[in-house]
């Protein structure tokens, strides 16, 4: 499970590598396309981690809140705040690693894991699912929704069962 506050970078250890299914190419030559679900409005949303670490044991992916959304820069805005289902795809590529967008021609990163480029080295090429699981967001800290006030008395407070 991933956790985080909403407003501020969220970070993600995942065990990536032992799932991984291109094992032909260096780890460099792989980053991860992270889908998003919102579990209560169902809104998708997309973006790459910005990999930092990758090791045996882990991958360390973290994602930048944004409330312009960028799934190449990993700028992601987690609104509405609470549970979001999560899937990561291995992307792989055999030249230079790029994130951009654009047309089926340009872009040398998929946007979405059904997206296929045209074949080329420096494209990347979406291997399959490698993990999946839950992202929590809580609301920033004192912004709340819902606030309580808590009030003090000097009164004695009793408390009746039936």
């Amino acid at each position: 499970m991933i956790t985080g506050v909403y407003g501020s970078t969220i970070p993600s250890y995942l065990t990536l590598e032992e799932k991984r299914i291109n094992t032909s190419l260096a780890t460099s030559q792989i980053r991860y396309l992270f889908k998003f679900t919102n579990d209560s409005t169902k809104t998708v949303k997309y973006a790459y981690g910005l990999k930092s670490t990758h090791n045996d044991r882990y991958v360390f992916n973290h994602f930048v809140h944004n409330t312009t959304e960028d799934v190449f820069l990993s700028r992601i805005d987690f609104k509405p705040f609470g549970f979001w289902y999560y899937e990561v795809y291995e992307v792989t590529w055999r030249g230079t690693v790029t994130l951009t967008g654009g047309t089926l021609e340009t872009a040398t990163a998929p946007a979405t894991e059904k997206q296929v480029l045209s074949t080329h080295n420096d494209k990347g090429v979406v291997q399959g699912k490698v993990e999946e699981g839950k992202l929590y967001i809580q609301e920033t800290i004192g912004s709340e929704q819902i606030q309580y006030t808590q009030h003090t008395t000097t009164e004695t407070n009793y408390l009746y069962a039936d």
